[in-house]
């Protein structure tokens, strides 16, 4: 809800973006003295006063009184009480004095691939890098192994081989910045071994393609049906780029019958297989699809993150490779692992269990959302058949043909941020289009779930 500060004849119209009363309060002054509202030398009232007049606790008023001295917006002296700075206040910019009106902000984020960030275990965390700065030789602290921190290794490759199946040996683990940075290090070793051409699904993230492309590398796209990517198109391309848990979007694991194929490829050719595990610790339904990689560690290079069970701010992913393959990304100038503590701090939080913990309670919260989207659906929008549920973190809604489109416009009409299938076909695809929109039940928080499948229920037809 959108507040107004009166104070001083001043009144300070805001919506407020942080957590709490301190956030918002902090913002609205400074951006009244950025725009000149509040001139160089102007007295504010005390934070008694202050925090009288809104209704609010002194000790929010104050704390907001002084990020803004600290930051060089006010300045605070005995006897002369709190002024702003003396400062030429910057014109406020004519492009940006107001959100265009077709680019408001949602009411509900349904769009895919971001988990519930409110969830996020921070007090486990803290104790897990109280315990990583407590417990950390001198020498951590340095340049380290290019890989990452052994400890982290060690503690990934029991996690992934007990979880994910993974054949992990600590020793060709490689620590990255998330799965797009460990996605650039692979393009740049294929391009430097001469591949030209990399497969990849019909239906996926535009974003892993352009960073093929900017390798210079060529995408192509191979057929998604009801039994995942068929790996039997497979041609001339020297690796192949797939989600074979959950596909993404289209949520279907890939067929044994598939995955076999593609590793017998792998091995004709000499081609190597990338394999996305990017959700596959979220399964409701079934038993979990163990990890490709497990079939054949010599031709596939398994990449996962934290992003989808913990939160992508961490940007931390590792990369179980191919013994053939280390000294080659090593080599790359770019191969920069994250910050050390972050490392140490994770390799704690999955050495005390705090991880396999996290990962079950999310699990449970999720498969609550997916329940009651499906339960809605069922109630009010019968002729649409939700599939790609059985894990992850989104479903797909299938449409009636042509109505993508006016769909994805009601459903921002109503508050919604959404997906259209649509934007994650290749553009080279051969099969026909299909029309659906893609939901993700893992951005919204609990209290505000009923209301965003409400507003998606009246966006359907």
């Amino acid at each position: 809800m959108a507040r107004s500060w009166a104070t001083l004849g001043v009144d300070l119209h805001l919506e407020p973006t942080g957590p709490g009363l301190r956030r918002g309060l902090t913002d609205a002054l400074r951006e009244a003295v950025r725009t000149g509202r509040l001139g160089p030398g102007t007295r504010l009232p005390s934070s008694r006063v202050l925090a009288a007049d809104l209704g609010i606790a002194r000790n929010t008023v104050a704390d907001a009184y002084a990020d803004l001295v600290a930051e060089g917006w006010l300045t605070a002296r005995q006897g002369s009480g709190t002024r702003v700075a003396e400062r030429v206040a910057a014109p406020p910019s004519r492009t940006s004095a107001r959100r265009p009106a077709g680019h408001a902000r949602p009411t509900y984020d349904l769009r895919p691939g971001t988990p519930d960030l409110a969830s996020f275990p921070r007090t486990a965390w803290l104790r897990a890098a109280r315990r990583a700065v407590t417990s950390a030789p001198h020498d951590a602290l340095g340049y380290g192994d290019g890989r990452g921190r052994p400890e982290l290794r060690a503690a990934l490759a029991g996690y992934l081989a007990r979880a994910r199946g993974v054949r992990a040996d600590p020793e060709t683990l490689l620590v990255c910045g998330g799965f797009a940075h460990g996605l650039v290090l692979l393009a740049g070793v294929l391009r430097a071994r001469g591949v030209h051409t990399v497969a990849v699904e019909s239906y996926g993230l535009h974003v892993h393609r352009d960073l093929l492309t900017r390798a210079g590398l060529r995408t192509v796209p191979l057929p998604v049906d009801d039994r995942g990517a068929d790996t039997g198109a497979l041609t001339d391309a020297g690796a192949v780029l797939l989600t074979p848990a959950h596909q993404f979007p289209t949520g279907v694991p890939l067929h044994p019958d598939r995955r076999a194929a593609v590793v017998a490829w792998a091995h004709r050719t000499g081609g190597l297989i990338l394999e996305d595990d990017y959700d596959g610790e979220f399964r409701y339904d079934r038993q979990s699809v163990g990890a490709l990689q497990g079939l054949d560690p010599d031709r596939v290079v398994y990449l996962g993150t934290a992003s989808k069970s913990l939160a992508p701010g961490l940007r931390l992913g590792w990369m179980a490779l191919p013994p053939s393959l280390v000294g080659d990304v090593l080599d790359d100038p770019t191969s920069r692992t994250p910050g050390v503590l972050d490392q140490l701090t994770l390799a704690q939080f999955l050495d005390s269990g705090d991880y396999d913990r996290h990962v079950r309670s999310a699990r449970l919260r999720y498969r609550r959302r997916r329940d009651a989207l499906v339960a809605a659906l069922a109630e009010r929008a019968p002729a649409v058949r939700v599939s790609g549920i059985a894990a992850g973190l989104h479903a797909v809604l299938p449409l009636p043909s042509g109505t993508e489109r006016q769909v994805a416009r009601a459903a921002a009409w109503h508050g919604l941020a959404v997906h259209s299938l649509s934007m994650f076909r290749h553009p080279d695809a051969s099969l026909p289009p299909l029309d659906a929109l893609v939901v993700g039940y893992g951005t919204p928080p609990d209290h505000a779930w009923a209301g965003a499948l409400d507003a998606l229920c009246r966006a359907l037809p």
